[in-house]
């Protein structure tokens, strides 16, 4: 099976999490929505924690690939992160949507997709320290921007715009 069928599957996978929650996620539910068979899932993934765990690492790969493109683009890791998501270019809300698929997957009891997890906020961790030189102000950042997307997860009111750059600013380069 091409891996545009591993995608589908996966994309089915984020829907689910984002319409009804983990508690209803099964492998047939996954199947039906992607429009392949329990045994095409399977072949891919042999069970819910591995398929879990695969939509975290492909979370992973198109973040690198995102950051990697806003660097090129000129800019920074920081400023990426901090970014409100409704702003963002479609590519940006479907990484979105995919981390709070992924952050609705995790429930403690499968400790490959936790540990998935971890390893992706991991590599956040490490990008902001290593571009910002202050290891609490890179800390600020990141808890920052958790919360800009936790407050979008639960539907809080987002940031005014104008306010929300004069925060960046101010927090990566000191404005006032």
């Amino acid at each position: 099976m091409p891996t545009d069928t591993r995608d589908r599957i996966l994309d089915a996978l984020e829907r689910l999490l984002l319409d009804v929650g983990l508690a209803q996620v099964t492998i047939e539910a996954v199947a039906a929505e992607a429009g392949v068979s329990k045994g095409g899932l399977l072949y891919h993934f042999p069970s819910k924690e591995a398929l879990l765990a695969g939509m975290v690492r492909r979370l992973g790969e198109r973040t690198d690939a995102q950051r990697t493109q806003a660097s090129a683009a000129g800019t920074s890791l920081a400023e990426w992160y901090l970014q409100v998501p409704e702003s963002g270019t479609d590519a940006e809300l479907a990484l979105y949507r995919s981390t709070i698929a992924a952050l609705r997957s995790v429930d403690g009891t499968h400790d490959d997709v936790q540990g998935a997890v971890v390893d992706v906020m991991r590599l956040w961790d490490e990008g902001l320290r290593a571009e910002i030189d202050d290891p609490v102000r890179a800390e600020i950042v990141r808890l920052v921007g958790d919360g800009i997307y936790l407050a979008a997860l639960l539907g809080l009111p987002l940031p005014d715009p104008d306010l929300h750059r004069r925060v960046v600013r101010r927090l990566l380069h000191g404005d006032t």
